[in-house]
């Protein structure tokens, strides 16, 4: 069940709020559509109730918030956009890897893919899918955790009437077992056949909150259509009739919408009424015509990967007990559409909750399908899926690496660094560069060396991925999981920043020693010490790339970070180590050796000198602030509990 009480979007500047003040209620064996033409806020509403947009308001998830909710894979299914995942991966890995997040076996990948028909299909990139197997895919991610709620936008929009059509009886029988659906749509046509409540917003507001048969009532009401040169004529003599006939009879009143050129649409009239009235009066008419507002039953795509069902595991087989018709459907009904404007609206205005006639005339020259009254959607049955256990700790660690390792950006990014060193260090020899620099491939003119830089791009990538094809869950939950998340990117990314360091110094210095022959290293007795001062910047750059596009939401501004130290943070602190010292740090690691309660090894002595060598350097020092503060920065954001 979701309870979405005062959601308010965030200010904007000179701009109305996408959503405002908006209360409404989506129970649990029940689909609740959110209805609004496009811009109503709809898609906004929606990010508010899952915490992705800043704003105020509650949303609650069978009485808990977003951030409490210990799995939310395993509670709340999501699918928001078009593109459920990165395009490179295929559309099994792209569910194992949610899997691990979200605590459940890989093998459920193929589980959930054979309910939505895609399982012939499971390793086919994602960005050679169409539309509709986008949408499939999407829903299989969403069931992939076995929720209880489905948050859904408009994921009919655009698909074809069978694709429709199985999608909308999937819904039915996920919400006939007991599941709470939510999604949106901007027909209410489709509002009318699949929802049993629908709450209609604009400009971000409540407009209506109505059982689907009042909603069918009030909005969806059958209509006269007509065409006539003298469309202006007709209008004021049908308005001046049913004036008089209503206030000698009590006849219930009409409606006349005038659609623009040639076209009226009349309500609650017929049409012989309509051709009495034209005939009497000379009016010529080229078109009179009743319409309804259902598109008829249509055929189900069951699959998308050309398999034929295969019996009690197909999402389509659909058995007799189980043909139900939905409830509350109207056995003619029609939608008003947007683009007309209203010549004359007599006595009674609409029921409650009803459109302006304005806001929901049909277009001029659209046409209008006839169709067969009292269509409605037959639910499909979901197949039983193999149980899940009680709710398990996520994987993260699994999910980060699959999510590296899964797409060839990663590996594309490293070979790119590392050709860009090999390159460098080739020149910087030809020129007699010191030892140092020539052995990294940090040109003076570079403000980091294409190692780093690239690490530090890994690094952004770990969040930015995440945001920029959303699936719910990695970064949201409980701060517990959020953290475990945290561990897991930092840990891998360490891995693979340090292996790309030492793997271009390995690479660098071995094309410098096959193309110009030993080059005498100046490092003596210190090359421990460059070593790891080495590592520890390519580490460094990695993890200020990771956590700022984790704070900011962005892999741009993640590199921005990056970038920043060296350029920004390493001057202002050179200025300030540059000052002499009245105390120094000098003898440091034998003091510790005295007072610690356990005597360590004579050896780290050495360790221990050589680290705070290289934390009193400016870098150091420069990468020690940046990366506590975005720690910082990110861990206060978690705990806040509010969208990064």
């Amino acid at each position: 069940m979701i309870q979405a009480i005062g959601l308010t979007s965030a200010p904007r500047r000179n701009q109305p709020l996408a959503v405002d003040d908006l209360t409404f209620e989506a129970r649990p064996g029940r689909v609740t559509v959110l209805l609004g033409p496009q811009g109503a806020g709809k898609t906004s509403a929606l990010r508010l109730i899952l915490r992705i947009d800043p704003g105020h308001g509650v949303a609650l998830f069978q009485g808990r918030t977003l951030d409490r909710v210990p799995h939310p894979t395993r509670e709340i299914g999501v699918l928001l956009g078009d593109v459920p995942g990165h395009p490179a991966r295929s559309a099994r890995g792209h569910l194992r890897m949610l899997s691990a997040a979200a605590g459940v076996p890989a093998a459920r990948a193929d589980d959930v893919l054979e309910v939505v028909g895609l399982s012939g299909l499971a390793d086919q990139r994602i960005g050679d899918f169409s539309l509709g197997m986008d949408r499939r895919l999407g829903l299989a991610a969403a069931l992939l955790g076995d929720p209880h709620t489905l948050v859904l936008d408009e994921p009919a929009h655009g698909l074809s009437p069978r694709e429709t059509a199985w999608l909308h009886g999937v819904l039915r029988g996920y919400a006939a077992q007991g599941g709470a659906v939510l999604v949106t749509s901007r027909d209410p046509k489709e509002a009318a056949r699949i929802a049993d409540q629908v709450v209609t917003i604009d400009r971000g507001r409540l407009v209506a909150d109505q059982a689907v048969d009042v909603f069918a009532r009030t909005r969806l009401r059958p209509r006269v259509v007509v065409r006539s040169p003298h469309a202006g004529r007709l209008a004021h003599l049908l308005a001046a009739e049913a004036r008089t006939a209503s206030a000698a009879t009590g006849s219930p009143s009409i409606e006349i919408v005038r659609e623009g050129g040639s076209r009226l649409s009349v309500y609650n009239s017929t049409c012989a009424a309509i051709g009495d009235a034209a005939y009497r009066h000379g009016i010529l008419i080229h078109r009179l015509t009743e319409e309804n507002g259902d598109t008829g039953p249509v055929t189900p795509l069951p699959r998308a990967d050309g398999r034929r069902p295969r019996g009690r595991r197909s999402a389509t087989a659909v058995p007799p007990e189980a043909t139900a018709t939905d409830p509350g459907l109207p056995d003619a009904a029609l939608t008003p559409q947007p683009g007309a404007t209203v010549t004359e609206e007599l006595a009674e205005a609409p029921g409650p909750g009803a459109a302006p006639a304005e806001e929901t005339a049909a277009p001029p020259g659209e046409d209008q399908r006839p169709v067969a009254p009292g269509a409605s959607v037959q639910p499909v049955p979901l197949p039983r899926l193999r149980p899940l256990s009680a709710p398990d700790p996520a994987w993260p660690l699994r999910y980060e690496f699959r999510r590296a390792t899964g797409v060839r950006t990663g590996w594309v990014v490293a070979a790119a660094a590392l050709a860009s060193s090999l390159l460098a260090s080739v020149l910087l020899a030809r020129t007699g560069s010191p030892e140092p620099r020539l052995f990294t491939g940090w040109p003076s003119m570079l403000p980091l060396p294409p190692a780093a830089f690239g690490a530090g791009l890994l690094g952004a990538l770990s969040f930015g991925q995440e945001f920029r094809y959303p699936a719910l869950a990695p970064d949201q939950g409980t701060v517990p999981r959020r953290l475990g998340l945290l561990c897991a990117k930092l840990l891998v990314t360490a891995a693979a920043a340090v292996l790309l360091a030492l793997v271009a110094v390995a690479l660098d210095a071995a094309a410098v020693g096959l193309l110009f022959g030993d080059i005498a290293m100046g490092l003596a007795g210190d090359w421990e010490v460059a070593l790891l001062g080495w590592a520890g910047l390519t580490l460094g750059c990695a993890w200020a790339g990771l956590l700022a596009a984790g704070l900011f939401r962005s892999t741009a501004l993640g590199l921005v970070a990056v970038l920043a130290v060296p350029t920004l943070v390493v001057p202002v602190l050179g200025g300030v180590l540059a000052e002499p010292a009245a105390r120094s740090l000098a003898g440091l690691p034998e003091r510790l050796r005295s007072a610690a309660v356990v005597q360590w090894p004579t050896g780290m002595d050495q360790g221990v000198s050589a680290a705070l060598r290289l934390v009193s350097q400016p870098v150091g020092w420069a990468l020690a602030l940046s990366l506590t503060a975005l720690l910082g920065a990110y861990v206060l954001a978690m705990f806040r509990g509010r969208p990064r």
